[in-house]
């Protein structure tokens, strides 16, 4: 039997966690081309960035006219069941790199 629309109604990784692995991935990203990737508004995205870097998952800093991120290194997973993990095997995993933050996971 033919489905029409075969695409899931819901995903393993939150947004939070894909615009932390998108940023991982390229510091100097623009939030437009994040949000476009996510699929999801930029003002979504810069409320999530503010999120992340509350939580001290992230920092940046202007650099001309554009922001470049960093991934803090060490940072733990929130939720209890895996608060004893780095983020950064995450964000290797997903982005086939042993290095976040300038720093080697490991």
């Amino acid at each position: 039997m033919d489905r029409p629309d075969t695409r899931p109604t819901w995903t393993f990784l939150t947004h939070h966690a894909r615009v932390l692995i998108l940023i991982a991935r390229d510091p100097g990203i623009r939030l437009r081309d994040v949000a476009a990737v996510c699929d999801v508004t930029e003002r979504t995205v810069q409320g999530i960035v503010a999120d992340l870097e509350e939580a001290g998952y992230l920092t940046h800093a202007r650099e001309g006219r554009r922001n470049r991120y960093q991934v803090i290194p060490g940072t733990r997973f929130r939720h209890p069941a895996e608060a004893e993990q780095q983020i950064a095997g995450l964000l290797a995993l997903v982005n086939g790199s042993a290095e976040v933050g300038n720093h080697k996971v490991g």
